[in-house]
Parts: structure tokens; C-alpha cells; sequence
């Protein structure tokens, strides 16, 4: 489990499709640099989060740390088109004494968005987003959360009809994170708010057993009427 607080930019250091090395497991594996701020109390198996996806630790050492990527990671985000020098947001999973100033992100995201408008508002700059896939829309309401490379950010806009969303990223934020270095045609990986795929199952679950019901209801009034 994450915050959406970014809490370093790194660099890919190394990216390789095949990798046959132990750590590697004859995958796809990244090595990550300039991360010491966030390695001092790394161990194998810890999840950081890379760009929004929660990846596992295979090695590291005071500064780097590799990581394996399984393919349906690759097919569900952008880390695939990756090259070593590109910068990456960093976040360790979340401990007991942190304090929640995101909000909860897994770090398994749903699907890319394209970014289809970049412009200045003041200090601050509006980005305008268009995700692959258009379910994903649903999710996403002005004012909630989402998590894009795995920075935490309100929702200012949706249109429905055009199948986009906005966000605004104020000065500090710029220089915390990636986003502001992307332009338009880029891409991001996109978490929705958990919240509400939870509500969803939970109302769909709910009109089943109602529908199942009423539907049970009528088919014993028909075989009473017979006499069944």
C-alpha cells in the first residue's frame, strides 16, 4: 500500500528484456539509480512503487535497486517504453508511522492515459488526460483521487463525452515529480480510487440479489395461480 507522496525522482539506470542473471529470473528487469534517500532501510522482497506500479526488490545496493517486471505489468503499463537516463517516481510502501497525506494507492494500475492538453495556469499547470482504456472513466469524478505515475492528485474537470480528465499541478509538485517533464502525447499509468470499484461491486452485488429475488417472487405467484 502506498500514499500517492512522491517521495524521490530516480533514474533508470539499466532496463533489459532478457535478463538471466539470479536476480533477474530470465525477465524483464529494470535497475533503478540515484535512489540512497530511500534505501536505508530497503530489504529484498520490499515493494517500491515505480511510476505508479508496485514492484518487488530482487537486489540492491547503497544507491540502485533492481527489479523484476512480470508481462502483464508491461501489458498494463507504460514502463515498457522506459530507457535507461529516464526519470522515475519513487515511493516506499507505506509504514505504520507515516503520515497519510495522499490517499490509498495499491500500485496496480488500471490502464495508461495519453496526455492530450498541457498548459500554464499561472504557477501552476493543467494537464489533460486520455485513458486507453474508456471504462476506466467511470471512476473518475471531479474532486477525487487519482494516481497518476504514482502521484496523488485531485481531479479538477471530466468530460464524459470527450472521455477526458483533468488535473492541476501546482509549483512545488513540479518539481517533485515526472508529470511536468511529459508533453502532450506522452503517457502516464493510471490508478483509479479503490473506493469506487468497492461501491460498484457492492451496488451490483446488491441489484443481483434483488433482481434474483423479485424474479423468485413472480415464478411462485404464477405456480400458485396453477396450483403447482
Amino acid at each position: 500500500m502506498f500514499t500517492g507522496i512522491v517521495e524521490i525522482v530516480g533514474k533508470v539506470a539499466e532496463y533489459k528484456e532478457l535478463d538471466q542473471s539470479e536476480s533477474g529470473g530470465n525477465g524483464v528487469s529494470m535497475t533503478v539509480s540515484e535512489a540512497a534517500e530511500i534505501l536505508g532501510d530497503c530489504h529484498l522482497g520490499d515493494s517500491i512503487a515505480v511510476n505508479g506500479v508496485c514492484l518487488t526488490v530482487t537486489e540492491f545496493t547503497d544507491s540502485t535497486f533492481k527489479l523484476g517486471i512480470a508481462p502483464e505489468t508491461l501489458r498494463r503499463t507504460d514502463l515498457g517504453s522506459l530507457k535507461a537516463g529516464d526519470p522515475v517516481n519513487l515511493e516506499r510502501a507505506v509504514a505504520g508511522h507515516t503520515r497519510f497525506g495522499g490517499h490509498f494507492v495499491q500500485g496496480h494500475v488500471d490502464t495508461v492515459a495519453k496526455i492530450v492538453e498541457k498548459k500554464p495556469d499561472g504557477n501552476a499547470i493543467t494537464f489533460t488526460f486520455e485513458p486507453k482504456n474508456k471504462e476506466m472513466m467511470k471512476y473518475i469524478v471531479e474532486k477525487g483521487f487519482i494516481a497518476l505515475d504514482g502521484t496523488s492528485l485531485t481531479v479538477t474537470a471530466v468530460d464524459d463525452v470527450k472521455g477526458t480528465f483533468s488535473v492541476m499541478l501546482i509549483a512545488y509538485t513540479q518539481e517533485k515529480v515526472v508529470i511536468p517533464r511529459k508533453e502532450v502525447g506522452d503517457y502516464v499509468n493510471v490508478e483509479v480510487d479503490l473506493m469506487g470499484k468497492l461501491v460498484e461491486k457492492q451496488i451490483e452485488h446488491m441489484l443481483q440479489k434483488q433482481t434474483t429475488s423479485a424474479l423468485e417472487g413472480i415464478v411462485e405467484k404464477i405456480l400458485a395461480k396453477k396450483g403447482l
